[in-house]
């Protein structure tokens, strides 16, 4: 299974001196080998980067698998250059909002707005369809099997297991670990401990030997300690948990902070692989058009 990172950044886009290693683009991921059937997961600013290196005299058949609709995450599409084309098929999965109860079509006619975009859906000249999908329930594509799980986000948030020809991966989106939020002794304690727990068994189903772990690993224990608490986003400890007890071959640290320059995250790194030196599995900081092959 190829996997190239096509963004990396979490938040929003940070383009400049300090970013050019890591990369300034918000995330996005590109997965298989196939020149006419794209597989794209989320759709950040990464996505136009994926775009401009596309033969636009070609026909693309393009499925982009949206893990929640937080900017971040979606407003590189209505810059997919694809969806301009005639005769291109564009496929967007996602969950159903529970707050307004609308799928993931809310996704892109939300940005072509006429306050915010200047051209209208009914202008795209790709064929448009949007799927959502309920949890656990798998979307094949080719070769490709598709399962969402939902993750712990102050928005509905799915995480996604991909699997391909005996390789397998999982990707968080935006993810935080739950934490019960109430006093042992209040009567919601055991109700709310059972929705994290009931959680926390599907993602350790979902993560369990997969060959790559994505994970949102937004800032350092320290930092998430000064505030940062049910912002909906992980740290680099937790990241590194959640790939010990899947027992994962490669874990990616990604979804990297905005304020965070190549040099702070080479010191992290450098300090996370002193530390974890004797890991069971491969340790990589993601970086924008790295090409991975899990074999």
């Amino acid at each position: 299974m190829q996997l190239i990172f096509r963004g990396v950044r979490g938040s929003i886009p940070t383009p400049g001196s300090d970013t050019v290693v890591y990369g300034g683009n918000t995330t996005c991921i590109q997965l298989g080998h196939d020149p006419d059937e794209l597989l794209i997961l989320d759709a950040g600013t990464g996505i136009y980067a994926l775009a401009r290196q596309l033969d636009l005299s070609r026909r693309y058949r393009a499925h982009i698998f949206i893990t929640h609709t937080h900017w971040d995450h979606i407003h590189g599409l209505p810059f997919f250059t694809p969806i301009f084309i005639p005769g291109n098929e564009v496929h967007l999965y996602g969950g159903r909002d529970p707050v307004t109860g609308e799928g993931i079509e809310r996704c892109l006619r939300a940005q072509l707005q006429y306050s915010y975009f200047p051209i209208r859906e009914a202008e795209l000249k790709a064929r448009l369809s949007y799927h959502t999908i309920p949890p656990r329930e798998a979307v094949r594509i080719g070769a490709f099997t598709i399962t969402p799980i939902v993750l712990n986000h102050p928005v509905l948030n799915y995480g996604y297991r991909v699997e391909h020809q005996g390789r397998s991966l999982f990707f968080t989106g935006d993810y935080e670990p739950p934490v019960n939020i109430y006093a042992p002794d209040d009567p919601s304690y055991a109700e709310h401990q059972g929705h994290i727990d009931e959680q926390g068994l599907a993602v350790d189903s979902a993560i369990a030997g997969v060959d790559a772990l994505i994970v949102d690993s937004s800032y350092t224990d320290s930092e998430y300690q000064q505030g940062k608490q049910g912002w909906g986003h992980g740290t680099y400890q937790s990241a590194l948990r959640m790939a010990y007890q899947g027992r994962v071959k490669n874990l990616f640290f990604t979804h990297h902070e905005p304020t965070r320059s190549d040099r702070q995250l080479d010191s992290i790194f450098a300090d996370l692989k002193q530390r974890h030196a004797a890991a069971p599995f491969r340790m990589i900081m993601a970086r924008e058009e790295q090409n991975y092959q899990l074999d």
